[in-house]
């Protein structure tokens, strides 16, 4: 039997201004060539950073997850305060040695350079290290002191192993782990994210600066000079979060609900910070498009193969095309989504036919969050009425509209 399948699928629209929120070793910003033009480029992987530190910055520090080279002496750390509160004491090297000890089931390779360091960075939750001390059963003291070998005997019989691989946070959950030295811990990510591409072709520019010295009162020369290079651009953001991997990850339901709706939010809100005091690049997106699909997820990135020119408005433009890469995708290939919610100011009735009416962003999570709950509980996604009355019959071959029963 087949497992049922719900992808979220989050496609963006989003203009920055002259800005360098992610660039390559020569200071310059990321770029790729796509449909034969060089395009802006933001990775995959800065993105996801940005989405995983604002996802986090509502979360308690004990329930956050940390991704460091350094969970030895993390470890140690926390051994040394759990064993303080019960009213003994370690010296600092018994607790490096019980922390080193009870690492050692993992298996994980060490810096050859760096003392007290793994040879990679390893993602996990803080809340985790807690439950490998409570594992000792308050015995921390009385096994710091037992020699190398006894040690590893009595470590030997705790579920080490186990502990890290259950109770996972949501970031953990979402992200996914790989540990190439014990496959056992590795977590199946739940969310993809695609680099993010201008929707047309882009020139690099270069800002050439100066700074004052205030105090200088001799001459009128620059106390320093210096360039940037920036470009400014409208972008095509991606992302797809399968929903039944991230509830296999977090086995909640509610914990599930929470993290997905939660993630929508913060990839949507998120942004990478290079450059960040230089140029103040934030900015909001103009288009939020939401699609649950039940059976594969679909990128729309082949909207803006040819670039967009902006003859009227680069934005504007650029979500004509993504509609008409929506339906293109269900024409051809009869790939419909289950649900199309959307946000956005941007006028046209070929937008409001492909996306639906567009809603308040808080609102848009609301109505996600009421159809995910069903899906969650039911396996099925209700068709419910749109919430700004009803949607003109589609066109044949156009993609049917539909939204969760109410609004919050």
């Amino acid at each position: 039997m087949t497992t049922p399948t719900l992808f979220v699928e989050v496609h963006i629209l989003q203009s920055l201004p002259p800005s360098n929120l992610n660039r390559d070793d020569s200071g310059t910003p990321k770029q790729a060539v796509y449909g034969g033009a060089r395009r802006a480029r933001v990775s995959s992987q800065a993105w996801k950073r940005a989405t995983r530190m604002h996802f986090a910055a509502s979360i308690p520090e004990t329930d956050r997850a940390t991704r460091t080279k350094r969970i030895g002496s993390l470890l140690t750390g926390r051994l040394a305060q759990a064993v303080a509160e019960g009213g003994a004491g370690l010296a600092q090297d018994q607790a490096e040695g019980l922390a080193g000890a009870l690492l050692t089931p993992l298996g994980i390779t060490q810096s050859a350079t760096k003392a007290n360091q793994s040879a990679y960075l390893l993602f996990f939750g803080k809340r985790q290290l807690d439950d490998l001390i409570k594992l000792l059963d308050g015995r921390a003291a009385e096994l710091a002191e037992l020699p190398d070998e006894e040690l590893k005997q009595e470590i030997g019989r705790l579920d080490v192993v186990q502990t890290l691989s259950s109770g996972h946070p949501a970031e953990v959950a979402l992200f996914g782990r790989m540990v190439a030295d014990l496959p056992s811990l590795n977590v199946d990510a739940a969310v993809q994210v695609a680099h993010a591409l201008s929707t047309h072709a882009v020139r690099t520019e270069f800002d050439y600066y100066t700074a004052v010295d205030d105090e200088n009162t001799e001459d009128s020369g620059a106390g320093m000079i210096g360039t940037v290079e920036f470009n400014s651009s409208t972008l095509y953001r991606y992302a797809v979060l399968g929903l039944h991997q991230l509830r296999d990850n977090l086995t909640s339901p509610d914990a599930t609900l929470d993290a997905a709706v939660r993630f929508v939010d913060s990839f949507t809100r998120s942004m990478p910070t290079g450059h960040q005091n230089t140029f103040a690049h934030r900015t909001l997106p103009q288009l939020v498009l939401v699609t649950l699909r039940t059976d594969q997820p679909v990128n729309l990135v082949s909207a803006f193969e040819e670039p967009v020119t902006g003859a009227s408005g680069l934005a504007a433009q650029s979500a004509v095309q993504l509609a008409a890469e929506l339906d293109t995708v269900a024409t051809s290939w009869g790939s419909l989504p289950a649900q199309i919610l959307s946000t956005h100011a941007l006028q046209g009735d070929k937008l409001t036919e492909a996306f639906g009416p567009s809603r308040p962003f808080p609102a848009l999570l609301a109505s996600l969050k009421s159809s995910l709950d069903s899906w969650l509980s039911t396996g099925q996604i209700p068709a419910g009425t749109p919430v700004h009355g009803d949607v003109p019959p589609a066109r044949d071959g156009a993609i049917p509209t539909t939204t969760a029963a109410q609004d919050a």
